[in-house]
This record gives C-alpha cells, structure tokens and sequence, in this order.
C-alpha cells in the first residue's frame, strides 16, 4: 500500500501560478473541489481558519495546509509545486515552493494526525525536494510522492 494512499494521480498540480499565500490556498481549493466535490469556498476557509492558528509552512520550502470538514467520507490529499516559492510565514521563514493540502472527516481523530505525520514524513525524506523540484509532469510527481522510502536513501 503506498504511504500516501490518499493521493491520487488526479490530485497532482505539477506547476501552479500563485503570488501569495492567500491566492496559492484558493487555487488548492478551487483544485480539491473539482476532485472531490465538495464545496470550494466551504475548503478555502477550512483553510484560511487553520491558517489563523499559526502558518502550516513547516520549513524546507514545504507547507501542508490541512483541516477537518463535515461529511467528507475519507481523507483527501493534493499536491501542488509553485512555480515560483512564495512566503508562507513557514516556521524557519523560507519561502514555500511545495504544498501538500490534507482534508480531513470531522471525526477523523487520529488518523487525521497520522497521516499528517505521513505528509511530513514523505516530504522531509533525504533527496525529495530534489526529485519532486526535478519531476517533470504530474505524472512523473505522483510517482516520487508515492514511492516507499528507502531506509538508506541518500
């Protein structure tokens, strides 16, 4: 099973044009609706109130937006590489060029968690940036994301 088994090669946005962290968190939820039909204004403030808490830029260029909402049947992961790295107010002040949104059921509890901690995993695997900043297509992304890590991956 992939680690990331709520990814789906749909949900790859390989190059997207966002100035700001504002306008980068409406073009992922305008991108999770059209996949999951749910609502786009209804994801963006589930995002926008996450985001009020304390940014979800977690360093290293990387941010996971995430957040619980009622009467989503399972979890839903997207990925998106910016164009061009924007400041997300990440936790060591880099500006972000990879976000990873995460959607959660209200009910999630742990697996919510778990499969943040999964996210972050992934992405702070020794030689990932480089793959996913070298990865050409959405293909060729989804590929790089949901591979199993190699214990001694250099």
């Amino acid at each position: 099973m992939p680690l990331l088994d709520f990814l789906s090669p749909e949900a790859i946005v390989p190059a997207l044009k966002a100035n700001s962290k504002k306008q980068a968190l409406q073009d992922i939820a305008a991108n999770a609706a059209r996949l999951s039909g749910r609502d786009e204004r209804e994801i963006f403030d589930t995002l926008l109130q996450r985001e009020r808490l304390g940014s979800t830029g977690i360093g290293e260029g990387i941010a996971i937006p995430h957040g619980k909402m009622p009467k989503l049947g399972q979890l839903f992961g997207l990925f998106a590489r910016l164009e061009k790295p924007i400041d997300f107010e990440a936790l060591d002040g880099e500006p972000v060029d990879m976000l990873f949104l995460l959607l959660a059921p209200e009910g999630a509890g742990a697996d919510h968690l778990k499969a943040l901690a999964r996210v972050a995993r992934v992405l702070r695997e020794p030689g990932i940036h480089d793959r996913v900043r070298a990865a050409r297509d959405a293909s060729a992304l989804y590929a790089v994301l949901t591979h199993e890590p190699t214990p001694h991956a250099a």
